[in-house]
């Protein structure tokens, strides 16, 4: 697998109006240079992301654009891990997004977002199911069809009721956070009814619903501790706690997770920061 720094795919577009000193006047051919750059540097921008885009197209195998701790680029990562799929991981900055990520996936401009022969696909769940049926290999999916659709059904209510809700009680305060820490440690309890007796959800090797909610083992513990609260109590979710240290102990994933100190600060980053807009808008 390659890893490419996307850096230099990364452009900053002049969105200001230049502000003139007082009393100084600037000539029209002044202004028109000034303007001539301006227009002929954005070409040049969408010039590049256009022939970084068709590259991508054109080219063989498997292309992986994501942003480091993205706990939905992870997942699509470990998928083509699993299945022994050789690919080329591109860093996006999701905070300054590149031309290159928004020709690729001008729908919602997110990542993860995977080329296979020039084919764009996104969405990780997408994804998933598109890597299970072209490599047949380590399925991922079960291949009875009701335990395909409850493994689906699971995998996006996690995403959807504890997901969104344990990073809510990560950023937030007071009522909010308490009525967030609530609802995620309800789902939590129906997980935990899913796993008993079990090592993974599947059975006894990681799956899809696996790499589904795969991000709890490592992220839900960084976000109890940037938002000074818990979670996942031991005592009450033994059967999680312990496919959470399977799930982390395999070499797959082990040996593609974020470095944890540097999650940490991320985290708590943006947390202050989500905390600020809330605190603006009530105020505003």
């Amino acid at each position: 697998m390659a890893y490419v720094a996307h850096g230099c795919h990364r452009f900053h577009f002049n969105k200001g109006v230049s502000r003139v000193p007082k009393g100084t006047l600037q000539s029209p051919n002044e202004c028109d240079r000034k303007f001539s750059f301006k227009t002929d540097y954005k070409k040049k921008q969408l010039t590049e992301a256009e022939e970084a885009t068709t590259d991508l197209m054109s080219s063989q195998g498997v292309k992986l654009v994501g942003f480091w701790v993205s706990p939905f680029v992870l997942r699509v990562e470990w998928a083509l891990k699993l299945k022994g799929i050789e690919y080329e991981y591109i860093e996006e900055d999701i905070f300054n997004k590149s031309p290159l990520l928004l020709e690729l996936n001008p729908v919602h401009q997110k990542v993860p977002v995977m080329v296979h022969d020039g084919k764009v696909m996104a969405e990780s769940f997408v994804i998933l199911e598109y890597i299970d049926e072209t490599w047949k290999q380590t399925p991922l999916l079960p291949q009875d069809p009701y335990e395909r659709a409850m493994a689906r059904f699971w995998a996006k209510s996690v995403e959807e009721k504890l997901l969104d809700t344990a990073w809510i009680a990560m950023c937030s305060q007071g009522d909010e956070k308490e009525n967030a820490l609530k609802s995620a440690r309800e789902v939590l309890e129906k997980i935990e009814g899913e796993l008993k007796g079990k090592k993974f959800f599947g059975g006894e090797a990681i799956g899809y619903l696996d790499l589904a909610v795969g991000w709890i083992p490592f992220w839900l513990p960084v976000w109890e501790e940037v938002g000074s609260m818990k979670i996942l109590d031991p005592s009450k979710f033994p059967n999680i706690i312990a496919w959470m240290s399977h799930f982390l102990k395999h070499p797959v994933v082990k040996e593609r997770l974020p470095p944890r100190d540097e999650m940490v600060i991320y985290c708590d980053k943006r947390s202050e920061e989500i905390a600020a807009l809330i605190a603006s808008a009530k105020h505003g």
